[in-house]
């Protein structure tokens, strides 16, 4: 006799273990994901670091360096745990143990977090305070103990969710300070154009909202964590883009640009030998097809060298590259 009651229990069984394992297959896909974010924004700052050589983009590439450190470690660190140890150790302990990994992770989400909030201060011409490091560390190595220990007496919130409403308070906290100095910068002093502040400081308001939302519904459901991860890695590679491909800088650098000769303007830049070529023939007025019919190379090699060339004299078109040359010192 049929039993419809096992058949729909059986359908059931393989409906979860398909979740399941579609489920496993997502978290490595955005694993992979999360690395490909985290090298290409670690990648993208230190190209600003090293085209600018300057403190301004030092420290956005050490907020990088610590904002994925902690994703790595106190929140992908996790998935590791669980994946490997679940089967072997009771759940109480495990979640003892991915709670304290996530409690000695914190002190580089502290770290970037201050490295954020200095990146604004600096990028809009602002005086630094010269207390503002250790008041900073104390303040927020203080609350880190007082999570810790709330964790510790076993208080009636989950620590999870002592760690979901730290998070969410503390990074909106930092982010509204940083989008307000970017918001109002000093005139004659920051780096950013008036443009580049309303466009960055609400921005990353609404990354930070994206990034709080799974986390506000998130009850040990794997795909909100996974959605909260993806965004986390996501929001992060905002600036180092945007400062490389989305804005025109007031070069920091205390020699102006006409007092140089085409010479230096291409070893300042660290333009090569033949993209040295390629700007003397755009300023000539050669299209892109003429420049590779008189210099023997392909059209799209013309086409690679000249974007090269516009990230690295941080112009947009010919006619700003032209103009940039034409203001050189002859």
């Amino acid at each position: 006799m049929f039993d419809i009651n096992s058949y729909f229990g059986r359908v059931t069984i393989l409906w979860l273990d398909y979740l399941y394992k579609m489920l496993t297959l997502l978290a490595y896909l955005i694993f992979i994901v999360s690395v490909a974010l985290a090298a290409g924004g670690i990648i993208l700052a230190s190209r600003l670091r090293k085209r600018y050589r300057s403190e301004i983009f030092s420290v956005l590439l050490y907020f990088q360096v610590f904002i994925y450190t902690f994703g790595f470690y106190g929140i992908w660190g996790q998935f590791l745990i669980r994946s490997f140890l679940s089967p072997h150790i009771s759940g109480e302990v495990l979640t003892r143990i991915t709670d304290l990994l996530v409690l000695m992770g914190l002190p580089f989400l502290v770290f970037a977090w201050m490295m954020l909030v200095r990146f604004s201060v600096i990028i809009t011409g602002r005086e630094r305070r010269k207390w503002f490091v250790l008041w900073f560390l104390l303040l927020n190595f203080a609350m880190v103990c007082a999570l810790g220990y709330l964790i510790a007496v076993e208080t009636d919130m989950r620590p999870v969710t002592l760690f979901i409403y730290y998070f969410i308070f503390m990074n909106g906290l930092y982010t509204v300070i940083s989008a307000g100095l970017i918001w109002s910068p000093v005139k004659g002093k920051t780096i950013i154009h008036s443009r580049d502040s309303k466009t960055i400081a609400p921005v990353i308001i609404i990354i930070t909202l994206v990034q709080s939302v799974p986390l506000l519904f998130y009850n040990a459901q794997p795909w909100l964590a996974l959605v909260f991860i993806l965004t986390f890695f996501m929001g992060y590679t905002f600036l180092p883009l945007y400062f490389n491909y989305g804005t025109l800088l007031k070069l920091p650098d205390d020699q102006p640009l006409k007092d140089l000769s085409f010479e230096h303007f291409c070893i300042k830049f660290e333009i090569s030998p033949r993209e040295t070529d390629i700007i003397r023939e755009i300023c000539n007025g050669l299209s892109n097809k003429e420049i590779s019919d008189k210099l023997f190379i392909s059209l799209q090699t013309v086409k690679d060298h000249t974007h090269r060339i516009y990230i690295k004299t941080n112009v947009k078109s010919r006619v700003q590259l032209i103009n940039l040359v034409q203001d050189l010192k002859d």
